[in-house]
């Protein structure tokens, strides 16, 4: 079976993608083979090729600016990127196309669906963006990561799957975690933007590293834009708290790890969270990236309802973090409730249904 793959702009439409990925070479005897199709600009040309994913590029550009001129110009990257889809997927003669959101996964699908190629498409967000929503148009299947996406779903094509997570996840264990982190043991907090990095998170951290470090140990997944920053400020303290900071720029296959140390996370609302979070029973404060549609708030607010998160205002987030963080972790009964009702959240088998969707449209 040849399966290509698209979606790109952030590691939430690109783990899913592997992740289903995985699942479908481990639930077949046939040999599975893969190609990456998206910017070789974008976060999923490094994360594919991580993975040892064949990747080609394909031309994209948002289509959302309201200048006339910037949106001609988008079109014809658009156009320009069907063509380079619909190439490479005859090329690799794909027997089925997987997008996952991002603009890049537009020109994907349209050429799948052009080319007669059956397109499963997997929404990870609760809200669609303007990508998914293109491709409502063109997709065979829409798989959903909850039930509150329904409503605005394709009917007699969409079902519940759950957040796709990659084979590690299920290898990981708390005290192996805590171990491979090196972490004693009192309170552990994850603080992580994304893939690139948080950097309102991040300054609120800097203001006051002492006093986060005499709340809790730190893993601290900074970006590469304030790694050397906080490497300086951690320098700059007494032993007896430095060797209780941890910064990463990036954790790649180490952050399912770092998920299952920690006590408490403290991060953006990218769509990772909804199946990520759950798998590792870990509670969250969560504080939502004020744009793209307001997406990470409906993320946010999902964990939020469900009693496994409590939700932060970006713009809240100096004065609000460092003493609710510190609430949580007081009170070891509310912080125990967060963490079994984030477990009964998990949804283990999501990779597997997404895949067997696939493998029940493939031509």
């Amino acid at each position: 079976m040849r399966l290509a793959l698209g979606g790109g702009g952030s590691g939430g439409h690109v783990f899913p993608a592997l992740a289903v990925a995985q699942s479908l070479s481990a639930c077949t005897k046939d040999k599975v083979e893969l190609l990456y199709l998206g910017r070789a600009t974008g976060v999923e040309a490094t994360l594919a090729r991580d993975a040892g994913v064949p990747f080609r590029d394909v031309s994209a550009r948002p289509v959302r600016d309201r200048n006339i001129v910037a949106q001609l110009w988008s079109l014809g990257a658009l156009a320009l990127g069907v063509w380079d889809a619909a190439w490479a997927l005859r090329r690799f003669r794909a027997d089925a196309v997987l997008v996952t959101g991002g603009f890049a996964s537009v020109p994907v699908a349209i050429a799948g669906r052009l080319l007669r190629i059956p397109v499963i498409l997997y929404q990870p967000d609760i809200e669609p963006g303007w990508a998914v929503r293109q491709i409502y148009r063109v997709a065979t299947r829409v798989c959903l990561t909850h039930a509150s996406s329904l409503d605005g779903a394709p009917r007699g094509k969409s079902v519940v799957t759950g957040y796709p997570l990659r084979s590690v996840f299920a290898e990981v264990d708390r005290p192996m975690a805590r171990a491979h982190f090196d972490l004693n043991g009192s309170p552990t907090v994850l603080v992580a933007g994304a893939v690139q990095g948080a950097r309102r998170i991040n300054d609120t951290l800097a203001a006051d590293l002492a006093g986060w470090l005499e709340t809790a140990q730190i893993i601290h997944v900074t970006g590469p834009g304030d790694y050397r920053r906080m490497l300086q400020l951690r320098d700059a303290l007494p032993p007896t708290l430095g060797y209780r900071y941890r910064p990463f720029e990036y954790l790649g296959d180490d952050f399912p790890i770092a998920l299952a140390a920690a006590d408490l996370a403290v991060s953006r609302a990218g769509a990772s969270i909804l199946g990520e979070y759950p798998a590792t029973s870990l509670p969250a404060v969560l504080v939502p990236l004020p744009m793209a549609g307001g997406h990470q708030l409906a993320n946010a607010r999902t964990l939020e309802e469900a009693g496994a998160a409590v939700v932060v205002e970006d713009a809240a987030t100096p004065e609000t973090l460092l003493p609710l963080v510190r609430e949580i972790l007081a009170d070891a009964d509310r912080l125990d409730g967060m963490r079994q009702r984030a477990s009964a959240a998990a949804q283990p088998d999501a990779a597997r249904n997404i895949a067997r969707a696939i493998w029940e449209a493939r031509r």
